[in-house]
């Protein structure tokens, strides 16, 4: 399999349309990302990572995680990061209110999205193993 972070491929092949200087960070192309993607995805076995995926084709995922975090945590972890003010605030509002969740389920498949706790270093490893576990029967169910 092929893991793809998306924000490191944007930045690497700068496919930004702007800077957004209220959030202080790039404006991303997400047309620019689909064309970048598109034959990679194509040939199937790509793991893609990112903050958001309503603007990815239905047709590229056979299953949907998003990582969910407490408050409490969240908010030292992108304190942590530089994130300050309005983008802080509007990270926490977008986790409380279940925004990418609500995100993935309207640009999916209901059964293919599954949301998983990403808390701490356990949540990590229980995350992985239960990603692994999917992984191998999906492999085992369609090779």
């Amino acid at each position: 399999m092929t893991y793809i972070n998306v924000g490191d491929m944007a930045k690497e092949g700068e496919l930004y349309e702007g800077f957004d200087e209220e959030y202080d960070c790039p404006i991303l192309d997400e047309d620019r990302v689909i064309d970048e993607l598109e034959d990679k995805m194509s040939e199937g076995g790509v793991i893609v990572d990112y903050h958001g995926c309503d603007f990815f084709p239905e047709r590229w995922f056979h299953i949907v995680f998003v990582l969910r975090t407490e408050n409490s945590f969240l908010y030292d972890r992108l304190e942590s990061r530089g994130y300050k003010g309005k983008k802080l605030q509007d990270n926490l509002q977008c986790e409380i209110f279940q925004t990418l969740y609500e995100e993935a389920m309207l640009s999916y498949r209901e059964e293919i999205v599954h949301q998983l706790p990403s808390n701490t270093p356990e949540d990590l490893e229980r995350n992985l193993d239960q990603i692994m576990q999917w992984i191998e029967q999906w492999m085992k169910d369609n090779n």
